[in-house]
This record gives C-alpha cells, sequence and structure tokens, in this order.
C-alpha cells in the first residue's frame, strides 16, 4: 500500500509511526511512503487577507496536493495532522481512522530561568500563529511578538542563539519528533486553547476503497474521533479556515463533550472564548452551530 504525506521531518516522523503500526496489525503488508510536495511547502502560508480568497483558505494549501494523489490513485491513503485538514473534506474522500491523540496542548519553550508564570511586557516571544499571538498579547500585555519560522530544530537553535526569550509550539511536535526532552511547559486550554485537532492524525482514504479503510480504520481512537470531530465541526460552523484565527479544545464529559472554542474575526486584536456541554454527542451539528453563532455575535 502506498501513504502519501508530507516530507517535512513531523509529517515523515508521525506517518511513519502509523505505518509501522499497520504492518505489525497485518502480516505480509507492506507501506510504501510517497513524499508529495504540496503547495504549502512551496510556497508557505499565504497573509490571512490572502488565505481568505482562497477556496478552502490556507488549510487547503497543505493538503490539496496529496488529496488529488488519492483521487487519482497515485497513493492508497493520505496522513495528515488533523489541524491541517480543511473544514470539509474534498467530495469523495474521507477519514477512515485519527489514530490515539498526542497532548494537543501548546508549550512555552525558553530561554533558562523563564517560565510562563513570569513572563511581562517587553519579553520577545516567538509565535507565527495568530490564534497564539492573540491570547498571548491578552495573557501577557505588552509582550512583543516575533515571526516563528522553519521546523522544530531550526527554532531550538535560534532560542539558543538568542533571538527571543521564548516561543509558543505545540506540545505534540516536540514529542513525534523525539524531542520530548527539551525543557517545555504545558500550557493549559484555559491559558492558551489549541488549535481544532492539534495533537492529532488524520488517516484520510477515498470513499470508495472500502479495502483500504478496512485496514486503515484498525488504528481509529473512537474517544480522539469524537473530540475531533467537535473541535472540527466549530472550525466549519464558525467559517475557519479563512484567516480568522480559531481555537477549539473538547473533552469527554459524562456521556456527553465539553467544547471550549476561540474566535476572533480578521483584523480584530482580541478574541472571544464560548463554551458548552452537549449531553447528547449525536447533536453535535447543532451545538457546534449554536456556539459558532455565539462567537460570531459577541
Amino acid at each position: 500500500m502506498k501513504m502519501g504525506t508530507r516530507g517535512s521531518p513531523l509529517a515523515l516522523a508521525q506517518s511513519g509511526q502509523a505505518a509501522r503500526r499497520l504492518e505489525a496489525l497485518n502480516r505480509g503488508l507492506v507501506i510504501e511512503t510517497v513524499v508529495v510536495k504540496t503547495s504549502g511547502d512551496l510556497f508557505g502560508a499565504p497573509p490571512p487577507e490572502q488565505a481568505k480568497n482562497l477556496p478552502q483558505g490556507a488549510k487547503g494549501l497543505w493538503v490539496k496536493e496529496i488529496e488529488e494523489a488519492l483521487l487519482d490513485g497515485s497513493i492508497d491513503f493520505a496522513a495528515h495532522s488533523a489541524k491541517d485538514l480543511p473544514a470539509l473534506l474534498a467530495p469523495g474522500l474521507s477519514v477512515a481512522a485519527y489514530p490515539e491523540r498526542e497532548d494537543p496542548r501548546d508549550a512555552l519553550v525558553a530561554r533558562e530561568g523563564l517560565a510562563w508564570a513570569v513572563l511581562k511586557a517587553g519579553m520577545k516571544v516567538a509565535t507565527s500563529s495568530l490564534r497564539r499571538r492573540l491570547m498571548l498579547s491578552a495573557a501577557v500585555p505588552g509582550v512583543q511578538l516575533q515571526a516563528l519560522r522553519g521546523n522544530v530544530d531550526t527554532r531550538l537553535r535560534k532560542l539558543r542563539e538568542g533571538e527571543f526569550d521564548a516561543m509558543v509550539i505545540a506540545v505534540a511536535g516536540l514529542k513525534r519528533l523525539g524531542r520530548g526532552e527539551v525543557r517545555h511547559e504545558p500550557l493549559d486550554p484555559s491559558v492558551m486553547l489549541p488549535s481544532p485537532a492539534q495533537g492529532s492524525l488524520a488517516l484520510e482514504v477515498r470513499s470508495d476503497r472500502t479495502d483500504v479503510a478496512r485496514i486503515v480504520g484498525a488504528l481509529d481512537h473512537p474517544a480522539t474521533r469524537l473530540c475531533v470531530e467537535f473541535e472540527r465541526g466549530f472550525l466549519g460552523a464558525v467559517g475557519g479556515g479563512c484567516g480568522s484565527p480559531v481555537g477549539a479544545f473538547a473533552l469527554p464529559r459524562g456521556g456527553g463533550v465539553f467544547l471550549e472554542c476561540f474566535f476572533a474575526r480578521e483584523g480584530e486584536t482580541a478574541g472571544r472564548r464560548v463554551r458548552g456541554l452537549c449531553a447528547d454527542p449525536a447533536r453535535r451539528e447543532a451545538f457546534v452551530a449554536e456556539l459558532a453563532a455565539q462567537a460570531r455575535k459577541a
């Protein structure tokens, strides 16, 4: 079977982990990794004012060519960071598995002696995420925000060289790249709400390839799917992917799902949080639509 993925170190690490698990579950199965360069890899993320004019927003840039390879049969399934998927999948495609989620939180990685509790105005914190920038500014007024580009190793080098005092990155990225030993401080969602589906892997298949879906679906983790679908549901309901910063974090609670979300319109300097408990997960679509409406009019 051929598995399509981006060629970044993180993409290769997380897709490779999934491939090895599938091979272990299916005697004789050999999975070939096919690296696909996406528009995002070639051109980078566009500024928000350009992203809003793209059919699927900026998110589609990281998966478009991989999905095209899936649809034309060049690959059998695709491995994506679930947070990179557009809110609406391309026609003819579905997610056969969301493997068990890694830690979804963001983390502060800082110079020696610095922690979240002592961040103050004037300190330099690096992140290029609009979502993180808005929440950082709200939590630590006066903090100096700097752009952050490059892979995890490049970012860590820049921190060591003193280009900034700290940076905010995903815990999952550190762990999946084997950098879990790097001193980092996970940030509670009450402070820094993660991107929808952060820390999750999505294994995507063609809807008519039930043979592939059966094999890949063995890695599906029901609790992860439940939470990711609520988070992605809010992303879609609020119009995420168009350049507006969105955060969402879901937790199973009793027989239902607790969902907390963050949203800001393009150009706004502050966002809004909304939250609620959906007692019946079967009401997901109506529930996320209600939260999205609250976020938009708040």
